[in-house]
């Protein structure tokens, strides 16, 4: 309004979110009050909220877990506090100077932007209707336009060069605060804004109506890109990088500097949020089909945050084919704070159904394909027995990523990926990711993740960040190798039972492929015989002996002395789980290569267990000759 030569006047008015002074009921909205005059130099713009804090800054604290300054708001009972939840639950902000002055400022938008304009005069949340007043008057009605604007140079001179106190440098009239901040923004080509808010906005956007306004206007809309290019190609990010590097930003740091010394910047510290963790929490979302993504310092750190969100006196539903570490957690750890849980046969959705306690069941746990045995769980059957008993269904997508099965796409609440693996791919970084699509259960999440500090590191992030660019091509060459080596393997006389998501014959081979593209790059298998098993393990050459997978170097390790031994013998014995069980986890060396090196292992392995077989006959043979000999003896 001002740029056009007019005075412009704006009364805003907002919701009860603020107390009148000597009050402890909201009554006020914040109340902005803000004016524009046209001057010699340009227009003067300025505004001032009538209240002591901003309702958005309340909902920000809260979803961060931080407190607010002590003296700008109320609890419920009308006495100060700095917890945002209590301001929140029945409580009020205050009016800005803690006076009747700004109470009364507060009370004049009330009037001018309320009932002149035909806005609420009670209820304003409830139904949805405040109002603004926007006066726009002409200097011309004043007297001399012209005139008017040198005279207001002349206010606007005296404050600029009002003599200063010691240590000021310059003062700032509040338009040259306003435009050397905009240029700076202009400048650095991006708008900071806070982590939680950006990602509330980008799901709004998500639900935008497919026929919107800006939509049509474009004419077209923008290819779905494929996730192997966004991989390579993520969507515009909230962290801008003025100078365009090619790769992501490495910010390594504990701090930033804030704005002031009572604002606070969209980072201030790494536990709480860190750029480059950003970046890598953004893309994952994308690549997820979520709303928002959390990077954890492991896998194991990203479940037991997610079995946090079950509360005293509630119970969990798990596999009983599961990795050891999440068998250890819900063992040894979970029970320890008043949450039951139960192991059944995944693969059975009768056997889910019964375990499922409507009212007290609160998270369901699942892994398809399971590890080890790779048995295939029905995603969306399991989410929609869950649901129907109110229960969040968590799953651990770590040996298909989303590249090949989609959680959150099936029903599911939460997906879980260990990026130790096929994320980072190389063996050099530990972490762990989860997803979701519920803005809301994003926020529990993220203030868990920041209140226990199990937020992934920045250079963890970096490396993560690496690693998906390669993600796509490392999986592909890793799930090709596996078919070949499960094609070998099935033909194999050492081997009793195959266990692999990708045969036509697998148990569950239908649910997998309406729920999966891909049988994905693990394989176990059986001898029955233990020694056998080692044997091969041990003579393999091109294979790591080693916990985890998923890396580009092929791995083998016998799970129940490895990943899986924190699990009691006898548990494992009761779950079908047996000692000489074998795992590959399939890496993008030559698959020919892979395959001799494993024959020249099993069929060494295969040799013994002959001869062992051989001498076991012998000394029995020779031990009933001598009783035959001995019996003879006597007889004579």
């Amino acid at each position: 309004v001002a740029k056009q030569g007019l005075i412009g006047i704006v009364f805003a008015q907002s919701p009860e979110f603020v107390a009148p002074h000597g009050a402890k009921q909201a009554v006020f909205g914040t109340n902005p009050i803000a004016i524009g005059i046209p001057a010699e130099q340009g227009p003067v713009v300025m505004d001032m909220a009538t209240a002591a804090y901003a309702w958005f800054g309340l909902l920000e604290a809260k979803t961060a877990g931080r407190p607010i300054p002590g003296d700008v708001a109320l609890d419920s009972r009308g006495q100060p506090t700095s917890d945002p939840n209590e301001v929140l639950s029945g409580g009020a902000i205050r009016v800005f100077d803690r006076s009747h002055k700004g109470s009364n400022l507060a009370l004049m938008v009330e009037l001018l932007a309320g009932p002149l304009v035909g806005a609420a005069v009670a209820d304003k949340l409830e139904q949805r209707n405040w109002g603004n007043l926007l006066l726009a008057v002409d200097p011309e009605l004043l007297g001399d336009a012209d005139v008017i604007r040198a005279r207001t140079q002349v206010v606007l001179d005296r404050v600029k060069h009002a003599e200063r106190l010691p240590g000021v440098d310059e003062i700032l009239l509040p338009s040259e605060r306003g435009n050397r901040l905009a240029q700076q923004r202009i400048s650095s080509g991006m708008v900071p804004i806070e982590a939680n808010l950006y990602n509330n906005l980008k799901v709004m956007a998500s639900k935008a109506d497919a026929g919107s306004a800006g939509k049509a206007a474009a004419g077209t809309s923008a290819p779905q890109l494929k996730l192997q290019t966004l991989l390579l190609h993520p969507a515009a990010s909230a962290v801008a990088d003025p100078y365009h590097a090619s790769g992501p930003p490495l910010y390594q740091t504990a701090t930033f500097g804030q704005p002031s010394a009572t604002e606070g910047g969209q980072f201030d510290y790494t536990r709480s949020g860190n750029p480059t963790r950003t970046m890598l929490e953004e893309q994952w979302a994308a690549l997820e089909g979520g709303c928002r993504a959390l990077a954890f310092t492991s896998g194991m750190a990203a479940l037991a945050v997610a079995t946090k969100l079950v509360s005293v006196g509630g119970h969990i539903v798990a596999g009983d084919d599961i990795y050891g570490g999440t068998s250890r957690l819900l063992a040894a750890v979970v029970p320890a704070g008043g949450v039951s849980v139960s192991n059944v046969d995944m693969a059975d959705i009768s056997a889910v159904k019964a375990a499922i306690v409507p009212g007290k069941t609160q998270l369901v746990m699942v892994e398809s394909p399971t590890n080890p045995r790779m048995q295939i769980c029905d995603i969306k059957a399991i989410a929609a027995a869950a649901h129907a008993a109110g229960a969040l269904v968590c799953v651990d997508n770590s040996f298909l990523t989303p590249l090949y099965q989609r959680p959150l796409d099936l029903g599911a609440d939460i997906s879980m990926t260990s990026g130790t693996k096929y994320i980072g791919g190389h063996g050099d970084t530990t972490l762990g990711m989860l997803a979701v699509c519920d803005a809301e259960l994003g926020k529990k999440l993220y203030f868990l993740q920041n209140a226990e500090g199990a937020g992934l590191a920045p250079m963890d992030c970096w490396l993560a960040l690496r690693g998906l660019k390669t993600m796509a091509l490392r999986m592909e060459r890793s799930v090709a190798n596996a078919g070949q080596i499960a094609e070998f393997l099935a033909g194999h006389p050492l081997v009793r039972k195959l266990n692999y998501a990708g045969q036509p014959e697998h148990p569950g081979a239908d649910v997998h492929a309406a729920q999966a593209s891909s049988g994905g790059a693990m394989i176990s298998f059986e001898t029955g015989d233990l020694e056998a098993s080692k044997m091969i393990v041990e003579l393999t050459k091109l294979y790591k002996v080693t916990v985890s997978f998923g890396n580009v170097v092929s791995l083998i390790s016998l799970p129940c002395f490895m990943s899986h031994a924190s699990i009691p013998a006898e548990v494992r014995a009761a779950r079908g789980l047996p000692d000489d069980l074998v795992r590959i986890s399939v890496g993008i060396e030559d698959a020919a290569d892979l395959v001799a090196d494993l024959q020249q292992a099993m069929d060494a392995a295969l040799a013994d267990q002959r001869r062992r077989g051989a001498s076991s006959s012998s000394s029995s043979s020779s031990s009933s000759s001598s009783s035959s000999s001995s019996s003879s003896s006597s007889s004579s």
